[in-house]
């Protein structure tokens, strides 16, 4: 059985609130260890190891900074493969799966190596009379992240990567269903030569996250989860004086346009909407067909497609997907069937009876099909977050384009069309912070930047890319005169650079 506690000052530590919760292996049900739920104090002396520490990690040159993250992705190739065995095994997916859930936070890391460039400021001589301007990036101090449970590696990595790059100190909450990636993280960024109290991770639940939020010292929260938990802690960071990027729930459409390669369509919909047992913020849930006839099609070559997906233990490279990470997931997931049915949508296929053999008490579900879904009913405007596809009917391009841009959530969308012209307009027009052109989950590379609108995304900046270093770094501007050809004698008026 295995006992995470938390990683602070550079080290492993037992908990010490004297509460805990178990983890568990979706595949089997089974217990793999448990976890420690921090106290406030627990939290407090991470801040603490934080703050110490953070000052000389801030005088380090950024070249040098950068020179940790490089070892530290040697030792994440290094240990590839056990990263994504405790991945798979406390989440469910699958290795393939978990290796790509990695690989995207890779990315991330070999992103930040050049933050010796992208921190650099601006100058201006002779702004004014003897007088130049010059701006600097400077770190914020100790900022914190509270990441979710469906992507264990990559999202801690897209937040701590940019942040300590820039020279901050880090406090990681993630997710306790399945620490175990992110704890190994952070030692493979202690033995890469990160000092000690720059990363820490602190394992926990609310009474964590609430005692990250309202510290004095924590200047800055990133974080990922459901829509109604975002507003909740960007509301509570933000009025302490942080600074805050929180990103929420989603409900993503594919549109398919008549004239769209409709076996190249249904491709991408069977890995986007059941990829992860749709436990992605950026699954597809929603297809759009546009027109009857484009329906009808795209509907008679979803099912034998859906229903030969291949369902698998985590540790079974062949399988399509996995399990859900818990029972709850997996009931709510089949509450969700129900009330579709109840709704009056149209059950194509149904996954709700599915059974692993030999993996009875794994939190498995077949892959779903509704067909003749409203946009009145609840399975179409709540996120499901599990391996549910909704087939929703448009008449024509003008409500293919309504349809996400009047949703709650604005995510990630793709259109599938031969037709460049639509693919321009709908790019343009629709109200969704990222979108796809054939191609199904529009999650942009890492010198860009990723984030949703309206109830996806609660903050000016996005994650990632450019806008992470603007939000883990502060501003000054130095303005400059020296003595020779200065004026004698107090100015009473407002300076001017004339």
């Amino acid at each position: 059985m295995i006992e995470y506690g938390h990683f602070i000052g550079g080290k492993n530590v037992a908990g010490k609130s004297g509460r805990k919760q178990d983890v568990l292996q979706p595949m089997d049900g089974s217990v793999r260890g448990s976890v420690a739920l921090a106290s406030r104090d627990e939290v407090r002396a991470a801040i603490e190891n934080a703050k110490a520490a953070q000052p000389a990690w801030a005088a380090t040159n950024p070249q040098r900074r950068a020179r940790v993250l490089m070892k530290f992705l040697e030792l994440v190739a290094r240990d590839n493969d056990e990263l994504a065995d405790i991945l798979a095994r406390e989440h469910g997916k699958t290795l393939p799966d978990a290796k790509g859930d990695i690989q995207r936070g890779v990315e991330v890391v070999e992103f930040a190596l050049g933050v010796a460039h992208l921190m650099k400021g601006e100058y201006t001589e002779g702004a004014g009379p003897g007088i130049d301007n010059y701006s600097v990036r400077q770190p914020l101090g100790v900022v914190a992240g509270i990441t979710p449970f469906n992507f264990p590696a990559m999202i801690p990595m897209w937040k701590f990567a940019p942040a300590i790059a820039c020279g901050n100190a880090f406090i990681l909450k993630p997710s306790e269903r399945d620490p175990g990636v992110p704890m190994r993280l952070a030692e493979l960024m202690l033995e890469a030569g990160l000092p000690a109290g720059i990363l820490n991770v602190v394992n926990g639940d609310k009474e964590a996250v609430d005692a990250i939020l309202d510290d004095a010292d924590i200047k800055a929260v990133g974080f990922v989860g459901s829509s109604d938990i975002a507003q909740y802690i960007y509301s509570r960071a933000a009025s302490t004086g942080k600074r805050v990027q929180c990103f929420g729930g989603a409900k993503n459409h594919m549109i398919i346009m008549p004239d769209a390669d409709m076996d190249q369509a249904v491709d991408a919909l069977i890995g986007a909407g059941y990829g992860a047992a749709g436990e992605r913020c950026m699954a597809v849930s929603v297809a759009v067909p546009v027109g009857k006839a484009t329906a009808d099609r795209l509907v008679e070559k979803l099912i034998p497609r859906v229903e030969s997906l291949k369902i698998g233990p985590s540790t079974d490279p062949s399988a399509d997907f996995g399990p859900l990470v818990t029972k709850q997931a997996l009931e709510r997931v089949k509450g969700y069937v129900d009330l579709g049915i109840k709704e009056g949508a149209k059950l194509v296929v149904d996954g709700r009876g599915f059974k692993m053999q030999g993996y009875e008490n794994g939190f498995y579900m077949g892959g779903c099909l509704f067909d003749e879904v409203t946009p009145d009913m609840r399975i179409y405007k709540e996120e499901i977050f599990g391996p549910v596809l909704s087939v929703v009917h448009a008449h024509d391009f003008e409500e293919a384009v309504r349809l996400p841009s009047e949703h709650e959530y604005g995510n990630g969308v793709a259109i599938f069309t031969r037709d460049g012209d639509a693919a321009r307009e709908f790019a343009s027009r629709v109200e969704v912070g990222m979108v796809g052109v054939n191609v199904p989950i529009p999650v942009p590379v890492s010198y860009y930047t990723f984030g949703g609108w309206k109830r996806s995304g609660f903050g000016d900046l996005n994650q990632y890319g450019p806008d992470a270093i603007r939000f883990y770094t502060k501003t000054k501007t130095v303005t400059t005169r020296w003595p020779s050809g200065v004026k004698e004698g107090a100015e009473f008026a407002m300076p001017t650079m004339g």
